[in-house]
């Protein structure tokens, strides 16, 4: 190595240990590189040290970990394991069996992270002496809240995280200031809103930490304004929660079973309250369930609505940063934007757990080194965060390579327009293409690196990719890529949305009317009747989560989408994640190539190279055939 540390100064940041682990790499406090765990070894919501992550980080800014100054961990561990401690305490003797299982972990393994860090980063290779780099390890929300402002585009910003909990804290408000960020208000464990939001994802049937957002999906076929779903609202805010006036809240934990227990809820106190059993995973979705989603849907909306408030008051600054995992909340996140009480709003792409890397490496760098921040609207896409696009690329002599190995017949194209072209035709024949273009997107959002495409004007499109390609629930909605010039046409957003974090409704010019009783009809009758010019990415309330494709940030893709628009007279394109129900999204080639024959996909690209599956050979999937295309 040329270069040292005092020289070029990294940070390396981690998230590791509860699920969703990941590292990012700062060089000089610019992001060089960040990637999630699960990317690399393929378990959804990999929860391990991110050895590959990191691996790649180093990689990629081309260190060893010799070179770095400081490696920054996400949370507190003392502080976590003080709040456990005390939460049983007050809850006993309840809590025993969840006491003995978590007990010996912390006392094993938890308690000594700093030991455990280190050597894990020594798997990594050998540090520039026997002390190796400095570790820091900011508070939890201190994270999400370094995530949110110091990448965001605001010399100035109110900060709100809100997630299901750090160490004590489950909701803050800060104030960014510069290179200033401070935490005004924050409100503690148990009372949550994200827990609060999981414990009804659970009682609906999906899987908590990663099913929040089928329950979001699920909200709109919820009747509005019906008796049943006032009803619910009423339950839940009369008996399960206090929601105050500022948006703090107060869960009355006679109805929770997360502090100490195993579960969510009290199953028992649930279904008397609710008169409605807990829906497990599998069975069908009645309306009730649908009503219920809508409820705590609107709950969760009106606290983020208050909370919003309370923070434009305490700071007021014209601005609002967002962090933590109910900042995934796309539908509050639109609704929030056109209230007004900010007039700008910016989201981190990666607001849950693996952001916490990002946000520890920037705490690290500006507040524990006291570097100096200056805002990012300059830059292109006007943040810091370059679109996203900060994992793995792959040559297209790598792509060659791979193609060969699996015997996969390919065509090159030396000219990128005519790829285009081609792959427009495909998507408006009714092809699902598969779309692998540069580096990998950082968060949970596919955003036309790693992405399954199709022609939004088809109104069987979003059945075919459910249900023949992503494996998963019917009912759920797809996205739209948009050409950022052009989203007026065809949205009502009026500001940018480049992470997919933001719902808006379908332009009215581009909208058809209802039938008869639409509301009165089963779900999937109503799912699949075409409520719009654009039926694939509409959602059942006129909704769509949408990505506005800016040429600055991904060149590439928004090609593709204008060469659609020239050619079929469309500026949209479906987008949607390049994986089946229960995997990561694809990193590699060979995962590309992989999901692409599993499934019911029409054509894949490959950065320069196009695969068409009517000329491929059959697929065998034998022994461990990743291990043939693992990165170097």
């Amino acid at each position: 190595m040329t270069d040292t540390p005092r020289t070029r100064r990294a940070i390396l940041g981690i998230s590791a240990y509860y699920h969703d682990s990941a590292a990012v790499l700062l060089m000089d406090g610019k992001i060089v590189a960040a990637a999630q765990e699960e990317r690399f070894t393929r378990k959804k919501h990999d929860p391990d040290f991110p050895h590959h992550a990191a691996r790649y980080c180093l990689a990629e800014a081309g260190l060893s970990p010799a070179d770095l100054e400081c490696v920054a961990f996400y949370d507190k561990p003392y502080l976590k394991f003080e709040r456990l401690l005390e939460t049983y305490h007050a809850f006993a003797p309840r809590g025993l069996r969840s006491f003995l299982t978590a007990m010996p972990v912390w006392i094993r393994e938890k308690l000594f992270m700093r030991k455990m860090l280190k050597d894990e980063l020594a798997k990594l290779g050998p540090a520039s002496d026997k002390k190796g780099p400095e570790i820091m390890f900011p508070e939890h929300h201190l994270s999400h809240a370094a995530s949110a402002f110091f990448p965001s585009p605001y010399e100035d910003a109110a900060v709100l995280t809100i997630d299901g909990v750090g160490e004590w804290a489950t909701t803050t408000i800060g104030h960014g200031k510069g290179n200033e960020l401070s935490i005004l208000r924050e409100l503690h464990f148990p009372h949550s809103l994200g827990l609060l939001y999981s414990a009804l994802t659970a009682w609906c049937g999906f899987k908590v930490n990663s099913g929040e957002y089928k329950l979001m999906g699920l909200a709109p076929y919820g009747i509005e304004g019906s008796e049943r779903v006032e009803r619910y609202r009423t339950i839940i805010l009369d008996q399960m929660v206090d929601l105050r006036p500022d948006g703090s809240l107060l869960l009355n934990m006679d109805y929770f079973d997360y502090a100490t227990g195993l579960t969510m809820c009290r199953a028992q106190a649930f279904e008397a309250a609710l008169g409605l059993p807990q829906r497990t995973g599998e069975s069908d979705i009645t309306q009730e369930y649908m009503d219920l989603a809508l409820a705590i849907q609107q709950i969760t909306e009106e606290a983020v609505f208050r909370m919003a408030e309370t923070a434009r008051a305490l700071t007021g600054s014209k601005n609002l940063v967002m962090a933590g995992g109910v900042a995934l909340n796309c539908v509050a996140n639109g609704k929030l934007l056109k209230r007004g009480t900010f007039e700008n709003i910016w989201i981190q792409p990666a607001a849950g757990d693996a952001g916490g890397a990002l946000g520890a490496a920037l705490a690290a760098w500006h507040i524990g080194l006291s570097q100096p921040r200056t805002a990012h609207a300059s830059e292109p896409g006007g943040d810091m965060m370059q679109g996203a696009y900060l994992g793995p690329v792959f040559s297209s002599g790598e792509i060659e390579r791979a193609c060969r190995r699996f015997g996969a017949p390919a065509e090159k194209y030396d000219d990128f327009g005519a790829l285009c072209s081609r792959v427009s035709t495909l998507l408006a024949g009714g092809a699902a293409v598969g779309w692998f273009q540069g580096r990998m997107e950082y968060g949970p959002r596919a955003l036309g690196g790693r992405s399954i495409l199709g022609d939004p004007r088809h109104g069987d499109m979003q059945k075919k990719l459910n249900l023949k390609i992503k494996y998963r629930e019917g009912f759920r909605p797809f996205a739209p890529s948009v050409l950022e010039e052009r989203m007026a046409e065809c949205f009502d957003l009026d500001a940018p949305s480049p992470y997919m974090l933001l719902v808006a409704p379908v332009a009215e010019s581009k909208r058809k009317p209802l039938p008869e009783g639409y509301w009165t009809r089963p779900m999937y009758d109503r799912l699949y009747v075409e409520r719009s010019e654009l039926p694939a990415i509409t959602h059942v309330d006129f909704s769509a989560r949408i990505q506005s494709v800016s040429k600055a940030t991904n060149p590439r893709y928004w090609q593709l989408i204008d060469t659609f628009r020239r050619e079929q007279g469309c500026p949209v394109v479906v987008n949607t994640s390049f994986n089946v129900r229960g995997e990561p999204i694809v990193c590699t080639p060979a995962d590309a190539y992989a999901c692409f024959m599993r499934t019911e996909m029409d054509a894949l690209v490959l950065g320069d190279w196009l695969l068409v599956k009517d000329n491929q050979p059959e697929w065998r999937e034998e022994g461990d055939w990743r291990s043939k295309f693992e990165l170097d």
